[in-house]
């Protein structure tokens, strides 16, 4: 069983998306997939059972700093609308769990979603003294508190005494050499095309713009001349795929062509077999033989699973790294 809460990584974020598709399609390998989202999202749509979340404005919670920064401060997210429709909140989803399980006491301990709150509140309040109680904090909606230290400094005890605090590589020190990378390299079974060096170098990796593919598609640089960068886009990263605005700003390529038209219609394909059709915008801004995809875009495939929207993820491999192996 899977349960999908609130992403869209069962299909969309997950690399050689047609792969990931027959994976998901085999129902011997997982047998219910359950996904909890605000949105019909390309994931969702693989859903046996959908359940529907609530927006942020419908519910009360906190939303925290990203830990990072010099000034740390967390939000209180009061609930401005009732839930619409069937939305319900994720704690009053796994209460209801709970309850036909026959454990919902232990599961709430007695508390709701707001008890809950004001519980772990007041442990933060016993952590960090400063923050005011909760109807207050509620009311004045942010708490902010700057770094005691003034800023954050990166293995700063071990800049100040690098015996007493040593770093976790196996020296305990900064490795420009890595020992352990070069005995793995050296005993390491690796797919053609893998490198693991004890040195930071350059490796142009698998699927690289020079890759004969191993003899399994003559002519390969013919059938595949171009290479395709993955970039952040900026009309869809973070953001609602299915919104109309987004949908009018689109997703394009951007490559490099001698023709006079600005934009064209490209079929591209990749070496894993996975296809886009895609509006693609002509500007000398790209490299000759290179076209620029920005990730985001939601997987919306047609009747012979050609996606029609820009998903970068259908061209993409599921080979992992050579050392992460993921």
């Amino acid at each position: 069983m899977i349960w999908n809460y609130a992403g869209n990584c069962l299909i969309n974020q997950h690399s050689e998306i047609n792969r990931t598709h027959e994976i998901l399609q085999d129902d011997k390998k997982c047998e219910m997939i359950v996904v909890i989202d605000c949105h019909m999202t390309s994931s969702a749509k693989y859903a046996d059972i959908l359940l529907p979340d609530c927006t942020a404005s419908e519910q009360m919670d906190f939303a925290l700093d990203a830990s990072c920064g010099n000034m740390s401060y967390v939000i209180f997210t009061d609930q401005v609308i009732k839930p619409r429709f069937e939305c319900k909140t994720i704690y009053d989803m796994t209460t209801q769990l709970a309850k036909r399980m026959g454990v919902e006491q232990k599961f709430t301990e007695g508390r709701t979603q707001e008890g809950w709150m004001r519980h772990l509140y007041e442990i933060s309040r016993q952590a960090v003294p400063e923050l005011p109680d909760f109807d207050t904090f509620r009311k004045q909606g942010i708490f902010k508190q700057r770094d005691p230290e003034g800023h954050h400094v990166a293995y700063k005890a071990f800049r100040e005494d690098p015996q007493a605090n040593p770093l976790t590589t196996p020296s305990g020190k900064i490795e420009i050499y890595s020992q352990e990378l070069a005995k793995i390299a050296a005993t390491w079974e690796l797919a053609e095309g893998d490198v693991i060096d004890p040195l930071p170098i350059y490796t142009p990796g698998f699927e690289n713009y020079n890759d004969p593919l191993a003899g399994k598609i003559s002519a390969a640089a013919d059938r595949f001349p171009l290479q395709v960068p993955r970039s952040l886009n900026l009309w869809q990263r973070r953001c609602t795929g299915r919104r109309p605005v987004v949908r009018r700003c689109g997703s394009t390529r951007w490559m490099r062509r001698n023709v006079v038209l600005p934009m064209a219609i490209v079929f591209v394909s990749s070496m894993t077999g996975g296809e886009v059709h895609i509006e693609a915008k002509v500007t000398p801004r790209m490299m000759p033989g290179i076209v620029a995809l920005g990730e985001g875009a939601w997987y919306n495939p047609d009747a012979g699973r050609i996606d029609q929207a820009g998903s970068i993820n259908v061209l993409t491999t599921q080979r992992p790294s050579p050392l992460a192996e993921g």
